[in-house]
C-alpha cells in the first residue's frame, strides 16, 4: 500500500534554491501558504493544513499552539531563531532546525565591510559627496592596523570576522560565554567581558539574542569602552540599548557605528539615523543569491530529513540533548 506523501508547508516561496525545492517536490508533497492574515492560517490549521509534517518558517507561542498534532517540525532558513519560542515547541513535541553554517561568510563579509567603513569615517564622505561637497569638510578616518579588535561571541561568525581581520593589521581579543580552545578561537587569547570592554578599540558583536544577551551592552557597558571606541553589529540589535549607543555616538564617546541590524526592525532610533557617523544598512548581512539559496537548502533538506524520519542536520541547541544529528 503506497502511503501519502508528506505535507510541507512554506511561509515564503523559495527565491533561490529552486533546484532543491523541485527534488523535495518529488518526495513532498510541497505548498506555500495561502492564508491572508493570522486568524484565516488558524482556520486552515483546523482543515486544508490540518496533516502538515514540516514547516519552513518561524512562529512564536501563540501560533505553535494552534498547529496540528500531525506537526513534528519548524525548519527555519536563519542562524538566530530569537523569534521562535523553542519552549513553547519542545513543549509541544516539535523539533526545531536552524541554518547556522551558510550564513558565516557572508555575514563576516559584511561585518569586515561596517568595521573598515566605520573605523575610515566612511559614511559623511558619501553624504558629502552626493551632494556636491566632493570631501569639503569630511573629517579624518584611521588605520586598522594595531588596533585591537574585541568579538564578543566567538563561534563561527566571529571565527571568520577574526580571520578576515588579522591582514588588516587588527589584534583581536575575545569574550565567550565559555572560554574555548585555542583553535576554537582561531588563536585570539580569551578575556573577561569587563577586560573587553576597557581594552578594545573596536567591538563587534557576534552573539544570539536570548534573555542572556538582550541590552548586554547598555549605557553602563559603554561608559567603561575606550573613548572614540567603534561599535560593529551584525548579529541582532536589541543585544545593544539602541538609545543609549544613539546617544554616546551624539556626544563622541563613541566614534562611529557600523549597524546590520536594529533594535525594533525596521524602525530605527532618530538620533542614530540623524548621525553621520552612523554606517547603516538595513539588514543584509545574508542577502546574496548565493548564500540565501544555501540557508534555502539546509531548511529543505531538513525538512525531507524530518519527514522521512532521517537524522536531522542541525537541531536547535536547546533541543540537542537526545537528539540525533
Amino acid at each position: 500500500m503506497r502511503h501519502p506523501r508528506p505535507q510541507i508547508l512554506f511561509f515564503n516561496p523559495v527565491r533561490h534554491a529552486l533546484r532543491k525545492y523541485q527534488e523535495l517536490a518529488s518526495v513532498a508533497q510541497v505548498e506555500v501558504i495561502s492564508s491572508t492574515n493570522r486568524l484565516e492560517f488558524f482556520k486552515d490549521l483546523e482543515k486544508k493544513y490540518k496533516d502538515i509534517t514540516a514547516i519552513y518558517s518561524k512562529f512564536d507561542a501563540e501560533l505553535i499552539q494552534k498547529l496540528p498534532a500531525s506537526l513534528k517540525f519548524i525548519c527555519h532558513n536563519g542562524a538566530g531563531y530569537d523569534a521562535i519560542d523553542i519552549q513553547a515547541c519542545t513543549a509541544r513535541g516539535i523539533t526545531v532546525t536552524n541554518a547556522p553554517d551558510p550564513v558565516t561568510n557572508a555575514t563576516a563579509d559584511l561585518t569586515l565591510f561596517l568595521l573598515l567603513g566605520a573605523i575610515r569615517q566612511l559614511n559623511p564622505s558619501l553624504g558629502s559627496l552626493r551632494k556636491g561637497a566632493f570631501k569639503t569638510g569630511v573629517d579624518f578616518g584611521h588605520d586598522p592596523q594595531g588596533k585591537i579588535l574585541g568579538i564578543i561571541g566567538m563561534g563561527r561568525i566571529g571565527r571568520a570576522v577574526k580571520r578576515r581581520a588579522e591582514p588588516f593589521g587588527l589584534k583581536t581579543i575575545y569574550h565567550n560565554r565559555n572560554q574555548l580552545t585555542e583553535a576554537e578561537a582561531a588563536g585570539a587569547p580569551y578575556v573577561s567581558f569587563h577586560e573587553l570592554l576597557t581594552k578594545s578599540d573596536i567591538i563587534s558583536l557576534h552573539v544570539p539574542l536570548n534573555s542572556q544577551t538582550r541590552y548586554m551592552i547598555g549605557a553602563d557597558e559603554i561608559a567603561k569602552m575606550k573613548d572614540s571606541v567603534v561599535i560593529v553589529n551584525t548579529a541582532r540589535g536589541a543585544i545593544i540599548d539602541e538609545a543609549a549607543m544613539a546617544a554616546a555616538l551624539d556626544s563622541g564617546k563613541i566614534a562611529s557605528v557600523g549597524l546590520d541590524v536594529y533594535e525594533n526592525e525596521p524602525e530605527i532610533n532618530k538620533t542614530l539615523m540623524g548621525n553621520e557617523r552612523a554606517l547603516l544598512i538595513p539588514h543584509l548581512g545574508t542577502h546574496t543569491t548565493e548564500t540565501l539559496a544555501a540557508m534555502e537548502s539546509l531548511a529543505m533538506e531538513n525538512a525531507r530529513r524530518g519527514c522521512f524520519g532521517e537524522s536531522l542536520l542541525t537541531v536547535v541547541t536547546e533541543q540537542q540533548e537526545g537528539k540525533s544529528l
